[in-house]
């Protein structure tokens, strides 16, 4: 277990799988921000079976209340055939705003520039998710760009920034190992 100070993050075991199906199939969880999913708890039990590929992490508070998941995976650079890291997460709707986002993204930056052999990481975002760009800039990321019409939501192609923090940008952990 990733241990922070208001929140933890814990590796996704098979017994979440009734919470994480609910959370994915309910379009409210992921908001207007996100494509609107619906995934089966038999497609969900084959992503955690390859974690190489994805590592889907509960988000918990304190009291062991799970209040949302962050995941890591691999990305494809088409040009390099190098892959990159990325995160995303998300939060049950009345968890938001509280600062578990920001600390649970902060954990997993540190757990993976501990971990792994990596010289940046990226995350995107929806460029009209003001909430989720906070939560990304507090976390060390910087802007690099916007990626126009690359992701298709809710009946449209949609603009997208995407945002990384280089290793050395990140120069020591900020929650872990304190």
């Amino acid at each position: 277990m990733l241990e922070g100070k208001n929140v933890n993050l814990r590796i996704m075991e098979k017994e979440d799988l009734p919470l994480f199906a609910d959370w994915v199939n309910k379009p409210e969880f992921f908001g207007k921000y996100n494509p609107l999913h619906q995934m089966s708890r038999t497609e969900l039990e084959k992503m955690l079976v390859n974690p190489s590929d994805l590592q889907p992490f509960i988000i918990e508070k304190k009291d062991g209340s799970k209040i949302g998941f962050i995941v890591h995976f691999h990305v494809l650079h088409l040009g390099t055939g190098t892959k990159l890291l990325e995160i995303g997460y998300a939060l049950v709707p009345d968890e938001r705003g509280k600062g578990y986002g920001t600390e649970a993204l902060e954990i997993m930056v540190d757990y993976l520039f501990l971990s792994k052999d990596a010289t940046r990481i990226q995350v995107q975002t929806d460029l009209r998710n003001v909430a989720s760009q906070k939560i990304i800039e507090k976390a060390g990321f910087k802007k690099e760009g916007t990626l126009r019409k690359s992701l298709f939501m809710r009946g449209e192609l949609r603009d997208c920034y995407i945002c990384s923090i280089l290793r050395e940008e990140w120069k020591e952990p900020k929650i872990l190992t304190r």
